[in-house]
């Protein structure tokens, strides 16, 4: 288990109805493949052995027999592999028939799992051949020359890693086994069913897998029976699911006449993790569970092979790149406007005093400004923007702040700060030739002395517009643009603050002038602009030359903070992610200035101004990140200085 990841599999394959040497071979082949894949747990569909609908045929011993010496042989065929397999069959016990899960890895049944809900409703008729779990008195079962455990108390753990099992109704349940099992400590929970295809159903039983896998906490594979099953009076096509935590992480096509099977990576890592935090999910576990499961060992891969990642990593985890990104974007913006409109009205605020650089994030903070002036049915004139050019100020970032306040029918103002500023060098005995961190700072807080005084005269809060990203570094001047009356960017992360500036400017009704605008802002370099410009007037100082690129710290954010990744997992997704874009000996150089500056700069946010939080992370001291300004950062950067490159 690679940085805590499982590889797992569904798998449908062609079968023929109580043929079951014929479905062993086909399923042994898939077995195969799996394993060379690097698959560790494969699952079947539901009596997959005999085919799920063989009808009164179950009821014959024959049948019943063959079923049994059918599964041995496939254990007995596939023990040369790693991968632990779990397959349907009947199994009688008891003078009794279950439908049942059968578990085996390397030459060796470990257990047999019958269904605890039998459907006996519309087209399902399962109890005129089968008993519940309930009905089982037995806790071992024999199956060829084994005796094998059996129940629905059955947990499958390799380590800290928890298998749980259950069949097809089992899932459809108000209290599902597989949430029983969750509680006990299974991260995985396995469904082998028989579903069949029902204009409107698939769509509904996505969400049920997706909301399960969310509910308990946990991951979900999910095989159902395919081609070959009777079609005498329903269709079976195959459907397969992988969802973790409420994503759907793989879904198999459906309407494929071909064996199929979906491989993805199981993160039970994150799994945990997520238990850890969750407090109502350990208040569950200590509410509704007793003495009653039995554990079985089994073993993950041991071969010492090596696989790469089926799954897809993602470079911007904040904003995927896929249907929803558009969807997502409006909602953050509604978000901001409406936390900014509830503070305002609160305020009974007529103003607001915005600084406006010509950047993307006050860019941003401008534009989400006037949305919920609008919302609030106030002039936008009400909207005091200010422009303060200095010694970095360049042509193009100054022209770009006037043109978007003209646009935007905002009242404008400039000034320069640029002797200002150098009365403060002359009273505090610093030289102007000497451009340190003092030259710097002094900028940003005469900026924010301006915008604080002018929300005194105009009765206004100023608006903050810093974003997640430079929170978490740290990349911001203390008392300077660190501080606001309402940050209103404070939970946006950097490359969201460029795609949400992106999708304004291709609404429809922004008009042409004041969308290329913002195109052109998305295109300047990004900079504080507090040293002086080139010779040509163009920016001088351009931030991720200092710090890094935005994307690699925004992923080094999300997979810290949200998934609370050690350095050593983040960077082996980070090096999956951008393979082809930034080395190893580049992910670790900015990785270390990450932990670095995150861990020194906890005193800035440990004081920031009230902000929404929009996304999964918020840094605010008042709400989920809570960090004592001089902790440490020792241990993150020895690993991640002994990271390979």
């Amino acid at each position: 288990m690679k940085y805590g990841f499982v590889k797992v599999a569904a798998a449908v394959p062609y079968v023929k109805v109580a043929d079951c040497f014929y479905n062993i071979s086909r399923i042994k082949d898939m077995v195969f493949e799996a394993d060379s894949k690097g698959v560790e747990i494969v699952a079947f569909p539901e009596l997959s052995i005999t085919g799920y609908t063989c009808g009164d045929l179950f009821l014959q011993p024959f049948l019943l027999d063959q079923a049994k010496k059918a599964v041995c042989q496939l254990v007995k065929e596939t023990s040369s592999t790693d991968v632990m397999v779990i397959v349907g069959m009947p199994v009688r016990v008891e003078e009794k028939l279950f439908n049942a899960a059968i578990v085996f890895q390397s030459g060796r049944i470990l257990g047999a799992i019958p269904k605890t809900y039998l459907p006996n409703y519309r087209e399902f008729q399962e109890k005129r051949w089968f008993s519940p779990a309930r009905d089982l008195k037995y806790s071992t079962v024999k199956i060829g020359d084994e005796q094998v455990p059996i129940g629905c108390n059955l947990l499958f753990r390799c380590g800290s890693v928890g298998i749980g099992i259950e069949i097809c109704e089992d899932m459809w349940t108000p209290y599902t086994p597989g949430t029983r099992l969750s509680l006990y400590g299974a991260q995985i929970i396995f469904n082998l069913s028989a579903s069949n295809e029902n204009a409107g159903k698939h769509s509904y039983l996505r969400s049920l897998i997706s909301g399960l896998s969310s509910q308990s906490i946990c991951a979900y594979v999910y095989s159902s029976c395919g081609y070959g099953e009777s079609s005498t009076d329903l269709v079976y096509t195959g459907k397969a699911f992988i969802a973790e935590l409420g994503n759907i992480v793989e879904e198999m096509k459906r309407f494929d006449y071909s064996e199929r099977m979906i491989i993805n990576d199981i993160d039970v890592s994150r799994v945990q993790t997520e238990r850890l935090i969750n407090s109502s999910f350990k208040a569950a576990v200590s509410q509704l569970t007793g003495d009653d499961m039995k554990e079985v060992e089994f073993e993950l891969r041991s071969s010492g092979r090596s696989y790469p990642m089926t799954r897809k990593v993602e470079c911007n985890p904040f904003m995927p790149d896929d249907e929803y990104r558009n969807e997502r974007c409006a909602e953050i913006l509604d978000i901001q406007v409406c936390g900014l409109r509830q503070r305002l009205f609160h305020l009974g605020a007529k103003n607001a005093v915005i600084g406006v650089s010509g950047g993307l994030d006050s860019t941003l903070a401008l534009l989400v400004t006037a949305k919920t002036f609008d919302v609030l049915g106030l002039d936008r004139k009400g909207i005091i923007c200010v422009t303060m050019p200095g010694f970095g100020t360049s042509s193009r970032t100054h022209q770009n702040a006037l043109d978007m306040m003209d646009c935007l029918g905002v009242t404008k103002m400039e000034i320069d700060i640029t002797e200002a500023c150098r009365l403060h060098f002359k009273d505090i005995d610093h030289d102007e030739k000497i451009q340190d961190v003092t030259y710097e700072n002094s900028q940003a807080r005469e900026r924010t002395q301006i915008l604080m005084d002018l929300a005194n005269k105009y009765n206004a809060p100023v608006i903050g517009t810093g974003d997640l990203s430079e929170l978490a570094l740290g990349w911001a001047t203390y008392n300077g643009d660190h501080m606001s009356m309402y940050a209103v960017n404070s939970g946006v992360p950097k490359t969201t603050v460029q795609l949400l500036v992106n999708y304004i400017a291709k609404e429809k009704d922004m008009g042409e002038e004041i969308s290329k605008i913002l195109f052109d802002v998305l295109d300047t370099p990004i900079s504080p602009e507090l040293l002086p410009t080139k010779e040509d007037g163009e920016i001088s100082q351009e931030t991720e030359n200092a710090v890094g690129p935005y994307e690699l710290h925004d992923f080094f954010i999300y997979h810290f903070l949200y998934n609370e990744f050690p350095p050593a997992k983040i960077f082996f997704l980070a090096q999956v992610a951008f393979d082809g874009k930034y080395s190893r000996k580049e992910i670790k150089k900015w990785m270390h200035t990450f932990f670095r500056r995150f861990f020194a700069q906890q005193y800035k946010r440990n004081c920031m101004p009230d902000g929404p939080k929009v996304g999964c992370i918020s840094l605010s001291p008042r709400g989920e990140w809570r960090m004592p300004s001089d902790a440490v950062s020792d241990m993150w950067l020895q690993e991640i200085n002994q990271l390979p490159e």
